[in-house]
């Protein structure tokens, strides 16, 4: 009798319902797992685009919504996760786990996405143009005017204006209008405009400063105004 076979000898048993259910859980667990760590992924991309900690400063200073939006969205994907890492492994659990995770995917890839977008948009200036290096140099007589213009993000098929004019105690353009210089800089195949200026002057005696003001395309041209693409604005007082 020892020799005989006993039913099911030899053969593995069926997995229980219960056994399924548990190593379905065990892999959705993973992926939640994984899915927690989308505010990491998230600001490595930022990072690896050149999103520094200053040009963040300076999006959200401008309400740059796409920083707002991927932040916004990796949270809510590790909200998923945690929630989906809470649920128990039963049938009806791993169907509601399944369904927060896909949820949480889908929070995962707009944050990404949006991100791109949030780093291209900070990191690369919007457009918006820099005055830099200004000097005026020489006897008023015979004086030169000196600046630098920079900016990045500029689209290819922008342009921006800038311009140099003489201005009263009250900073407004003499009348009749003095202007010193006056030019519209195309950006290059990168979207940067880099340009000096150096040129001689003739400074009326009734003027006490040289203003200079540099317009982003389809920017305000007021120095004062909130919008966010207003222009730069510097003035040279004269002594």
């Amino acid at each position: 009798m020892s020799g005989l076979r006993r039913p099911g000898d030899g053969q593995e048993h069926a997995p229980l319902p219960e056994e399924v259910q548990a190593r379905l859980g065990k892999r959705l667990d993973d992926v939640a797992k994984i899915l927690a760590g989308a505010l990491v992924t998230v600001a490595g991309v930022m990072t690896a685009l050149g999103l520094t900690s200053d040009v963040v400063f300076v999006a959200l200073n401008n309400e740059s919504w796409p920083i707002y939006v991927a932040s916004l969205c990796a949270i809510l994907a590790i909200v998923c996760s945690i929630v989906a890492l809470l649920m128990r492994p039963t049938r009806r659990g791993n169907l509601w786990e399944t369904g927060v995770l896909i949820l949480g995917v889908i929070f995962y890839m707009v944050a990404l996405s949006v991100a791109v977008v949030g780093a291209a948009k900070a990191a690369g200036g919007n457009g918006r143009p820099s005055i830099i290096d200004v000097s005026l140099t020489g006897p008023r007589s015979d004086p030169r005017l000196r600046f630098g213009v920079h900016a990045d993000g500029v689209d290819t098929w922008a342009s921006i204006e800038v311009y140099a004019y003489a201005v009263d105690v009250e900073g407004e353009p003499l009348k009749p209008s003095v202007e010193f210089f006056r030019s519209n800089l195309r950006p290059n195949d990168r979207g940067v405009i880099e340009h000096r200026v150096d040129t001689p002057v003739t400074i009326p005696a009734r003027a006490w400063g040289i203003a200079i003001n540099a317009v982003a395309a389809n920017g305000s041209d007021v120095c004062e105004t909130r919008a966010e693409r207003g222009p730069t604005c510097v003035v040279i007082q004269l002594h």
